[in-house]
């Protein structure tokens, strides 16, 4: 008798019940490893797609800074003005310099008066675009034929700029002032890809390392 129980005990198979409960584990197994993943290829997706859409800002701040930070003082380099336009923020800040990072080419002769502010892209049209305008510094003609313009970040919403003034401790709507330069500018662009504007506070003054 002890025989023929072991030889019917090494012959047994899994039951029914068994090999559905184990189908059933590896099946939520799989399900959970593919949410994982899904979840985590999107989450890069969209890191990346951010990060893209961020690149012309990050651009400008640098291209802003290292502007800004080589202009001379007690020369009017820089001045700004606060403006609106259909209750949109459409401010402009104005600063000479040569070739250059500022004026986006190194081969110019002369000083230029460029210009950022925000261009509709026709009469027709409410898209705005943000760029520079340059303009020849000693140009006296009443035409537009000297200016020219390079168009930095398509479709814009708003840009408004503000100046921090060491003297008073605020932040000020325009700069007029043609002998200091403001401690601090602080740049907000209203996006339309993005439910918060961007923002980014440029130091005139180099920070010493």
């Amino acid at each position: 008798m002890f025989i023929a129980w072991a030889n019917r005990k090494k012959h047994a198979g899994f039951t029914l019940l068994e090999v559905t409960l184990a189908v059933a584990i590896l099946a939520m197994m799989s399900l959970t490893i593919y949410r994982f993943v899904q979840s985590n290829m999107i989450a890069v997706r969209v890191s990346s797609e951010a990060s893209a859409a961020d690149r012309p800002y990050v651009a400008l701040r640098d291209l802003l800074s290292a502007q800004w930070q080589t202009l001379p003082t007690g020369s009017g380099a820089l001045t700004g003005e606060a403006l609106k336009l259909n209750d949109r923020s459409r401010d402009s800040i104005k600063w000479i310099c040569g070739a250059g990072p500022g004026l986006l080419t190194r081969y110019a002769p002369g000083d230029f008066v460029v210009t950022m502010r925000l261009q509709a892209v026709s009469e027709k049209s409410d898209r705005l675009d943000l760029g520079f305008l340059r303009k020849p510094k000693n140009d006296s003609a009443l035409t537009n034929a000297n200016e020219t313009w390079v168009r930095l970040i398509d479709n814009v919403q708003s840009l408004q700029i503000r100046y921090f003034d060491p003297r008073l401790n605020t932040w000020l709507d325009k700069w007029t002032d043609t002998i200091t330069l403001p401690r601090l500018v602080k740049v907000t662009i209203g996006r339309k890809d993005a439910a918060v504007p961007w923002e980014a506070i440029i130091p005139l003054a180099r920070t010493p390392l």
